[in-house]
């Protein structure tokens, strides 16, 4: 499965315990990264800094559904928090 475009549900629901450039402590669950650009997609996705965690993420339908509001409430059930879409 590709990335869908327009969702960034693994760039806001999950927490981030590894440093991440700008946050060296990481992220809470269902704050948006500091580096999800407005149009969902990753302003370091091809920097060598990107941390390990999120380059091994990858969509599969088991954690994204069928559109964006399926992979925030299947990432938000997995962290325990509830976060919507619109963040």
């Amino acid at each position: 499965m590709e990335c869908r475009e327009n969702c960034g549900a693994c760039c806001i629901v999950p927490s981030i315990s590894s440093a991440i450039p700008g946050l060296p402590n990481g992220k809470v669950a269902g704050e948006r990264c500091i580096h999800l650009q407005d149009d969902y997609c990753c302003a370091i996705f091809t920097h060598p800094e990107r941390p390990l965690v999120c380059a091994g993420f990858k969509a599969e339908k088991l954690f994204c559904g069928s559109k964006q509001s399926d992979a925030f409430k299947i990432l938000s059930d997995l962290e325990g928090i509830e976060v919507v879409p619109g963040i």
